[in-house]
């Protein structure tokens, strides 16, 4: 006899019952534990390394740096989900980030002044520089993916070799020179007391990014009243929402809680006509803009992935390959697209790292593959394919940099840093592998 009575609402109650107070609550509320043990980790990281380095780690201006610092890694990691997901690789990133910087800084510094015959301060020197470095990275991507994807050379291979090619075209481009000073908008994307939006447009963001929550909130719920799914109880997703604008109001607070510095307050004060009182001028940095280029790619990339066939197509490759193939997918120009997207966000990333430094150099980008993976990982992307978050992978990557930032602090040999880093991503796979085989 069949049992009908273990899909009745009385049946899922009792089920329900039977569940631990923690069970019941992430039951309703409906969270990722892997992710929230990464942000507890996250955490113990932060205070730990607080307390060892004399509480110089959480400072405003030391989180304000710590944001900055990640923008660029996670960035690349968000690109680096959907390369893993589909069981690829990606070795170049990093090479591929420092030829793109130091073609615009080439172009920015020597050849539209010298050659072309631009002006200093001229306004196109920047969008040029930064639409040829855009347009070299989705060509290097597509190269890449092509041959990855059409001639079926291994991931692991190509990206290898592109890894040495790249970097070995970013020094010969200038036979080793360090090239500066950067186009003065340019650096705007490389954060900076002029690289922020001050403390009222921050606060301005800060509280748009909460009216999007609950309206993402609110909108959740009406499409699962539609296609009628389960709904989350009120007090669960206000708890998301108050939880989640806490967090952003919180970080507009520390952004606007770290000064300019002193001699560049002076600078303004005088250009200005602004009598500094006793007690100082007081003027906020606000958010850097490098960190809203991040947040903007991370929100790109998650509509990318949810909401987008391509993005079901990418996960769906990633799953099976052969059954995607059978279903009548394009896998192969599918593939080429993926590093295509990796390509464009190197770009990105090169911008904003050659911005905040202030010059070309080729050391950019160096050793930045590892970190980018390791977020990718870190942030719950199975290197098995098939699952990942491009939020995940952008914690990873505040996880690792928080990581190298304290090590730093603390006055780790540069050494030691690198086999911490390498220890972490070992751990991290282990625990990835643990947890899959539980599930």
């Amino acid at each position: 006899m069949t049992d009908t009575t273990s899909n009745t609402p009385v049946a899922d109650r009792a089920r329900e019952s039977e569940l631990s107070p923690f069970g019941r609550f992430f039951k309703a509320t409906e969270l990722d534990i892997r992710m929230l043990g990464m942000v507890g980790a996250l955490l113990i990281i932060w205070v730990g390394i607080h307390i060892l380095s004399g509480g110089l780690f959480l400072t405003p201006r030391n989180l304000w740096n710590l944001s900055v610092q990640t923008s660029s890694v996670a960035i690349m990691a968000t690109g680096m989900v959907l390369v893993i997901v589909m069981r690829n690789i990606d070795l170049s990133v990093g090479s591929v980030e420092g030829v793109i910087g130091m073609v615009m800084g080439v172009a920015q510094a020597e050849f539209l002044i010298r050659v072309i015959g631009f002006q200093l301060g001229n306004p196109w020197i920047w969008v040029i520089a930064l639409a040829a470095g855009v347009a070299l990275g989705l060509m290097i991507g597509a190269l890449q993916g092509f041959i990855i994807a059409y001639l079926e050379v291994p991931a692991f291979i190509v990206t290898l070799g592109g890894l040495l090619i790249w970097r070995g075209m970013a020094w010969l481009m200038t036979s080793g020179r360090t090239v500066a000073p950067l186009d003065a908008t340019f650096q705007l994307m490389g954060g900076g007391p002029r690289g922020s939006i001050g403390a009222t447009a921050s606060w301005i963001v800060g509280i748009l990014a909460c009216v999007a929550v609950a309206l993402m909130l609110l909108n959740g719920r009406s499409q699962r009243k539609r296609f009628k799914f389960p709904l989350r109880p009120v007090w669960a997703e206000s708890l998301l929402g108050v939880v989640a604008c806490a967090a952003i109001l919180g970080a507009v607070w520390i952004a606007n809680s770290y000064p300019w510095p002193i001699g560049i307050v002076r600078q303004y004060a005088q250009r200005n006509g602004i009598t500094i009182p006793e007690g100082g001028l007081f003027i906020a940095h606000g958010i850097a803009i490098p960190v809203l280029i991040a947040v903007a790619v991370g929100i790109v990339m998650t509509f990318i992935t949810r909401r987008t066939r391509f993005g079901r197509y990418v996960f769906a490759i990633g799953g099976n390959p052969e059954a995607s193939e059978l279903a009548g997918i394009n896998t192969r120009w599918v593939t080429m697209k993926v590093f295509m997207i990796m390509g464009v966000l190197a770009a990105i990333s090169a911008a904003i790292a050659s911005a905040r430094l202030n010059a070309a150099t080729n050391a950019l980008g160096t050793l930045d593959e590892l970190l980018v993976i390791a977020a990718a990982v870190i942030g719950g992307t199975s290197l098995a394919g098939g699952s990942g978050t491009v939020l995940g992978a952008m914690l990873g990557a505040l996880l690792m940099q928080s990581l190298q930032s304290g090590m730093v602090l603390l006055g780790i040999d540069s050494p030691l840093q690198s086999v911490v880093v390498g220890a972490v991503l070992v751990v991290a796979v282990w625990l990835d592998t643990v947890y899959r085989k539980r599930v």
